[in-house]
């Protein structure tokens, strides 16, 4: 290891695993190191993490990457992260008060469903460019205050902590000293108004969350604090980018202009396009903060957030017995052409982006005698693309720009099946990123311009990455009649469910 080189330690805290990577200033990994988490699942619809876990596969993934790297110099450290979970911590021991409440958990619903009784929607929109939903921070944490003994009290004297993972994973990496969010994950709370960049009021009294209980708001890029000594970290080293693992995913891909669309395949997804200035969707989309380099160079987007793609997938897998659930689904949906009229319409907690409907719940339809185990591989792995569809066609329309190339990242994407069906159901190109890294290199890029590893967006822009593509092949009319078929399967998954 040439020890001219300087190095950036980045931690990716997602939902299933944590990984890290150790990136010289070439850009390149040269360590990687990741950890499985488990979820739980106390009640339907309930979705829960340990925090404690969580931190410790941090400092698990941290270990192995440092000593599988060996002595490195390191400049700086990087944190991207599942957005919208969040804990409760106390302030003077650091520990947990309670679970993760992970973003897929319904379990705020009826209070949601309180805040639209309310007449609050046209103003959580306008403040916050996010719909009123349970995916979101801010009901999580009223409901982690009102079963916390003493909650509400003791977060106004300002003993209770509530953070997204970006701030667990800071605050313990700092030894408690520093305790902040950055903007792209604030921005997904509802407590954060877009336009103005901090807590407000007005927000803050609508969930009932104190601003003591809550972290500073900074830009993405920029020093946090800097490191305890942890086994083989030592301490000093800046952590210098926390942001959400979706904006991440598009600061990685260079989609810095407006027009760049991207598409992350995970547990959910999440498709972004950055836009000049904050676009009000009228159709279910969310504005969000892309990313924010400092306090006036604040870039914004148009996201849609699909709960369930790959965790559908994940889940047939577990169905169905196979040892490896998700490769096993991809196995079986290449066995078959096509899915021969079968859809499946994966609302196993509500349906997210651009329905947004609580009370859809899945189902699987066009089943017949010869259908197949196959058939519904396929099914579940076409609707991936369906869904992502779904929000590309609104995402083009309400940005104004002309989306030519889906940039495509995350797990799922090794399933070239479904590349070639994205592109064919979306009529448009799809590049391929073919590293499994891009979010922690995204938070990695933003952490080297804060420490003057990079000095542009456009030298960033520069560097190397290795993709492939997937060009449209299918026919206009066949293309139109499964999409037709699939936005037929979705009005059932609510109708039905409105109508039992």
């Amino acid at each position: 290891m040439n020890s001219d080189t300087r190095y950036i330690l980045a931690i990716d805290q997602g939902t299933t695993n944590t990984k890290a990577l150790l990136v010289d200033d070439a850009g390149q990994v040269i360590a990687r190191a990741s950890r499985p988490l488990k979820q739980t699942y106390p009640h339907p619809a309930w979705v829960e993490q340990d925090p404690l876990e969580i931190w410790d596969s941090v400092r698990e993934v941290i270990e192995g990457c440092l000593a599988e790297a060996g002595p490195a110099r390191l400049a700086a450290i990087a944190v991207s992260n599942q957005r919208e979970s969040v804990t409760a911590w106390d302030r003077r021991t650091g520990r947990p008060l309670g679970p993760v409440i992970v973003w897929q958990c319904r379990r705020t619903a009826d209070f949601c469903e309180t805040l639209r009784a309310r007449g609050l929607q046209e103003l959580l929109e306008k403040r916050t460019g996010l719909t009123i939903d349970p995916l979101f921070s801010a009901t999580k944490m009223r409901w982690l205050l009102d079963h916390i003994e003493d909650g509400q009290a003791r977060a106004e004297t300002g003993e209770i902590c509530l953070g997204t993972m970006d701030t667990w994973v800071l605050w313990n990496l700092t030894g408690g000293a520093a305790y902040a969010t950055d903007l792209t994950n604030a921005s997904r709370t509802q407590l954060l108004d877009i336009r103005e960049l901090e807590w407000t009021g007005e927000l803050l009294d609508i969930f009932g969350v104190p601003r003591s209980a809550l972290p500073e708001v900074k830009p993405s890029s920029g020093i946090y604090g800097t490191s305890a000594a942890l086994g083989s970290l030592p301490a000093g080293i800046p952590v210098a980018a926390m942001i959400g693992d979706s904006h991440a995913a598009l600061f990685g891909q260079a989609g810095f202009q407006p027009g760049s669309v991207k598409a992350t395949y995970g547990t959910g997804s999440s498709l972004m396009t950055p836009v000049a200035s904050p676009v009000a969707s009228k159709h279910g989309l969310s504005t969000t903060i892309a990313w924010a380099l400092d306090r006036k160079q604040v870039t914004y987007a148009l996201e849609g957030n699909i709960s369930f793609t790959g965790g559908a997938v994940q889940w047939l897998g577990e169905l169905l017995s196979l040892p490896d659930a998700s490769q096993g689904v991809a196995d079986l949906s290449i066995q078959v052409e096509q899915s021969d009229g079968v859809y499946l319409v994966p609302a196993f907690a509500g349906l997210g982006a651009p329905y947004w409907n609580d009370a859809a719940r899945a189902l699987i339809t066009g089943v017949t005698r010869s259908t197949t185990a196959a058939h519904v591989a396929r099914a579940t792995v076409e609707a991936v693309a369906y869904q992502v569809r779904d929000v590309l066609d609104i995402m083009r329309a309400e940005s104004g720009y002309d989306l030519q190339t889906l940039l495509a990242d995350g797990g799922a994407t090794r399933n070239s099946m479904l590349m070639q069906f994205q592109a064919d159901i979306a009529g448009l190109p799809v590049l391929r990123n073919l590293s499994t890294d891009v979010s922690p290199l995204g938070a990695a890029y933003l952490a080297g311009l804060a420490v003057g590893i990079w000095g542009s967006l456009d030298e960033i822009a520069q560097l190397p990455r290795s993709c492939d593509r997937f060009s449209p092949s299918m026919p206009g009319p066949a293309r139109d009649a499964l999409y037709t078929g699939w936005k037929k399967a979705v009005a059932r998954a609510t109708y039905d469910t409105a109508n039992v």
